[in-house]
């Protein structure tokens, strides 16, 4: 007989099921079990006199010890998991369990110790349920627009961008780096004539960052296409991509996530609201008494960051906010600028946290090679340089963390909301 997930199985025949046993009341002629698996879980019970193998399997198994059972699946009111109990007349013991390191309550960095272990959790099953169904819905988003989606490689013979964050490695006879972007074979790849692409693979950052949000090693959400006009146009993709994804997430998702999470998944509208930076610095200024030092105003501060969610919420009533007009010295060289040296790219901010930077890119070989020397790179991005000698078209993208994603749909901190975290101080498990 084939197993059965347990929110398949079927009142009035037999059924196989497996899992871990939750929950354990071995009486005198009755023994009651609790199995969960992946989709939901369900009662055992077990007829001692009827069964007395079982039984003494049942004698011989702690918590979250892993079963395979076989009995006639029966309705019963008063059973609460879903008013049904499966009769046992057969069991096997996959693995018998030894009492467990953590629990609920136990410190997060114990917890991170034991990850496979935590993650058995309902809330983090479903964590990563509602995170796979956000990343299909993207997918399925651009897949439906004409987008292909790439592997770049992982290992690069020079420093992604700027020299800096990056992990080196020794490469069998020279030196070597972990890409900390996709971003120089996404383009090439526009230079290639592949028009629309898109790419799902960890990213690397050499950031000595504790904070709620940052990590070492994730899992980036990056695309790139051509024959674009402008960056509002990278811009109007970016928010379609975002309202498509996150309305699927809802309608599969949005009560389990309320309930569990105790967030509403809100689909956006669209168009998402835009700010200049320095416009941003004012308002925030007027309403919040928020300066920053004149040193910084090119860019984006943490606490502007925060700021924003009260902002476009209080202002517009929405939960993105695109952040055009950066300082050219706070972008990357190889955004292009327009007639008046301003980078034509943007920050997006959800729930205060900064998502994505996206940007039309320089397509122009001289304009980007003089670009990228005013920031001090020349040997570093000759390779890269490359891509744009033989014909490029108008082009843009960005990326999104996948790991940050589900941190802000879900309220979590981001080693809550990876499968597995990586940061200064945890290369383990």
């Amino acid at each position: 007989m084939q197993r059965s997930y347990i929110s398949e199985v079927t009142a009035g025949k037999q059924n196989k099921i497996a899992g871990f046993v939750e929950n354990i009341r071995n009486k005198r002629t009755m023994a009651f079990l609790v199995i969960r698996d992946i989709t939901g879980k369900l009662q055992v019970t077990v007829e001692k006199e009827k069964y007395p193998e079982v039984a003494a399997i049942v004698d011989q198994l702690t918590l979250q010890s892993v079963v395979t059972v076989t009995g006639e699946v029966v309705e019963n009111e008063y059973v609460k998991m879903g008013g049904k109990e499966l009769l046992a007349e057969k069991m096997e013991i996959q693995s018998v369990a030894e009492a467990l390191p953590i629990g609920p309550e136990s410190a997060p960095d114990l917890r991170m110790d034991y990850r496979w272990i935590d993650l058995r959790a309902e809330k983090n099953q479903l964590l990563f349920q509602v995170q796979t169904a956000f990343v299909a819905a993207m997918r399925e988003f651009l897949v439906n627009k004409n987008f292909i989606e790439i592997h770049s490689p992982k290992i690069c013979g020079a420093a992604s961008e700027s020299g800096a964050d990056v992990f080196g490695l020794d490469y069998f006879d020279r030196k070597a780096f972990l890409v900390q972007s996709p971003q120089f074979y996404k383009q090439m790849a526009m230079t290639s004539g592949f028009d629309r692409i898109f790419e799902v693979g960890p990213v690397f950052r050499a950031e000595k960052s504790h904070t709620n949000k940052h990590t070492t090693e994730f899992t980036g959400f990056d695309l790139e296409f051509s024959y674009i006009d402008n960056m509002y146009d990278v811009m109007k993709m970016e928010e379609e991509l975002l309202t498509y994804a996150l309305a699927k997430v809802k309608e599969q998702y949005g009560e389990k996530i309320k309930e569990t999470f105790g967030l509403e998944v809100i689909v956006p509208t669209t168009p998402f609201p835009v700010i200049k930076l320095a416009d941003l610095y004012k308002e925030l200024e007027a309403r919040y008494g928020f300066t920053v030092p004149e040193e910084e105003k090119g860019d984006l501060t943490t606490e502007a960051e925060r700021l924003c969610k009260q902002f476009a919420m209080e202002v517009y009533g929405h939960e993105f906010l695109f952040i055009t007009d950066y300082a050219a010295e706070k972008r990357a060289f190889y955004h292009m600028r327009n007639a008046e040296g301003v980078p034509q790219g943007y920050d997006l901010i959800w729930r205060g946290c900064e998502i994505t930077t996206g940007a039309q890119r320089e397509h122009r070989y001289e304009v980007l090679k003089a670009q990228a020397e005013e920031k001090g790179l020349k040997k570093d991005v000759e390779f890269y340089l490359e891509f744009f000698r033989y014909g490029a078209p108008a082009h843009g993208g960005f990326g999104l963390g996948v790991d940050r994603l589900t941190m802000l749909l879900l309220g979590l901190t981001i080693k809550e909301a990876m499968f597995i975290f990586r940061g200064p101080d945890r290369v383990t498990p």
